[in-house]
């Protein structure tokens, strides 16, 4: 029998973003932005008190909602849970981006709004970060006077860790009177800036928020969309009934009820980005201000040897030579313990590359 599957031809031609995913359990995880201390302990006892019969049901969400939109200070109607982060940038491809439509983003960047333009069969116009990772504003006020359906802005960006200021924003907020603004804060709460209070200002603005990295939920998959009610509203039609699983929704509660232990993980991550760009600067390693949980480094030519020498070791670092240039590598601050091993094992593994036939020296 012959059997031809009707596939859509946006999907057989997408190529972005197949996740390493596989084979990392036991190593030093610091290639996916994870809080590596793990989650809150409340969230273990929330989850263990969960029955068998509650499980056997659909979750309902109009109470976890109130919770969660009171963590988050905003009202209830201006909040939308999805399954993980991931999920909430791909809400607003089936709710404004149509087939042969444009989106605008900024690369290099976090690439599932590639990913999810590929499947919806959208044109990507992207603007690029300077050599110094700073922000291509004029790039982007240019985009916008082509009216894309949406632009996507991670603020901190991933993987470069560049914070864009309040008047850049605003002045990409006035520009995008036709084009939605997606402002994916993921590692906001590593940078103490969030465009949360601005939803009632510029209706076109949404804010994506995940419970993956600060919290420490990355499996158990619960993001949020955030905008004001009347902009939201129109998002919600695109979403399925039971979107978000009971087990997310407690861990999530649980975690929101302990913001000790997320003061102290941030704390922490802010510690470890400045003592790790310090201990590099004397390597003679490049490293670039970051206002995420992760540092991008450049070992130049020679960093792809000493990232493989790494994993061999059992640490994994996210190694971004293909697209950014060999020897650039975006590292996740685990815990003190994980990032005095790393530096460690670099100081003496590590070889910088020769320069006219002269090696630097390393201090």
């Amino acid at each position: 029998m012959k059997v031809q599957l009707p596939v859509r031809r946006a999907i057989l031609s997408r190529r972005t973003y197949e996740a390493p995913a596989e084979g990392r359990s036991g190593k030093v995880r610091l290639d996916f932005n994870e809080n590596t201390s793990g989650c809150s302990p409340a969230v273990r006892r929330a989850l263990a008190k969960l029955t068998g019969k509650q499980l056997a049901m659909y979750p309902e969400y109009r109470k976890p909602t109130e919770r969660l939109a009171r963590y988050f200070g905003v009202h209830p109607e201006e909040l939308l849970l999805t399954n993980g982060g991931d999920d909430a940038l791909r809400v607003f491809f089936d709710t404004f981006i149509e087939p042969h439509t444009s989106i605008l983003i900024c690369e290099p960047t976090f690439p599932m709004y590639r990913y999810w333009a590929e499947i919806a069969g959208a044109r990507v116009c992207a603007a690029r970060y300077g050599d110094n990772m700073e922000f291509p504003l004029e790039d982007v006020l240019r985009g916008l006077r082509q009216n894309p359906r949406a632009l996507f802005i991670a603020n901190p960006n991933n993987p470069t860790g560049t914070l864009i200021g309040e008047k850049e924003l605003r002045s990409i907020l006035q520009a995008a009177t036709r084009t939605v603004v997606v402002m994916d804060e993921a590692y906001s709460e590593f940078s103490d800036f969030t465009a949360l209070p601005w939803i009632h200002e510029y209706p076109q603005l949404f804010v994506a928020r995940t419970f993956s990295k600060v919290a420490g939920l990355a499996s158990l998959r619960l993001g949020a969309v955030i905008g004001c009610a009347e902009s939201l509203a129109l998002v919600r039609r695109a979403m399925p009934p039971y979107p978000v699983n009971l087990a997310a929704l407690t861990a999530a509660e649980a975690a929101a009820g302990d913001p000790a232990r997320m003061r102290t993980y941030v704390a922490e991550v802010k510690r470890l980005r400045v003592w790790v760009a310090k201990e590099f600067c004397g390597l003679g390693v490049k490293t670039y201000p970051s206002a995420g949980n992760f540092l991008l480094a450049d070992f130049g030519p020679t960093g792809p040897a000493l990232f493989r020498k790494l994993e061999r070791q059992g640490i994994l670092l996210r190694d971004r030579s293909k697209d950014m240039g060999s020897g650039f590598v975006r590292i996740t601050m685990g815990t003190s313990a994980e990032m005095g091993r790393l530096v460690k094992i670099v100081r003496k593994e590590w070889k910088p590359a020769a320069r006219n036939g002269i090696t630097p020296k390393v201090n």
